[in-house]
């Protein structure tokens, strides 16, 4: 039986730190956008479990190594923690597009297994994105998809005029806050 546990799903690259055409390589090169950690302490006051799913081919192209995605995901975890926020768990895929994996997004795989994991609702659950991909994964799930303009989010939204857009994840945040 799936329970009432209030969830929002974030992608991480272009909705929580900035996006580097190149990937991010190492914690150092993680930069939180402006207002995020605020963001996810009004999620977490409201009691919302805050999840992450985010697609990193990087390491399946060899670029970084499973380890140093996890010293990347330590940075943002102890980033957002000094904001006051939490996240209480980052799913990843470390696949690549021609691996034909169930988890990369656009597939609803991740967000899936978060599903599984923490027994939200997916019919009342946001997934926040910057990419067509995150809007298709979101739809696959079942889950309410969101576009924030930071990211890839300005060159995505001609893509997709039937979806809501916001300016940034605090601005989402808010408009969610209100609406309850």
């Amino acid at each position: 039986m799936i329970t009432e546990t209030k969830a929002i799903i974030l992608d991480r690259d272009g909705v929580l730190n900035h996006d580097r055409s190149k990937y991010i390589r190492s914690p150092e090169q993680l930069r939180i956008i402006d207002g995020v950690p605020e963001a996810i302490n009004l999620l977490k006051q409201a009691g919302y479990k805050v999840l992450v799913a985010t697609n990193q081919a990087c390491i399946a192209k060899g670029i970084i190594s499973p380890s140093t995605l996890t010293n990347i995901n330590n940075k943002l975890y102890s980033q957002i923690a000094e904001g006051g926020g939490k996240i209480d768990a980052i799913y990843h895929c470390p696949h690549r597009d021609e691996d034909m994996c169930g988890c990369r997004k656009p597939k609803p795989g991740l967000l899936l297994q978060a599903q599984k994991e923490w027994k939200f609702k997916p019919e009342v659950t946001w997934f926040i994105g910057d990419t067509v991909r995150d809007m298709q994964a979101a739809k696959g799930a079942n889950c309410l998809g969101a576009l924030v303009l930071t990211g890839k989010g300005e060159e995505s939204a001609p893509q997709l005029p039937d979806h809501r857009h916001f300016k940034d994840l605090l601005e989402f945040v808010r408009f969610l806050l209100d609406q309850a």
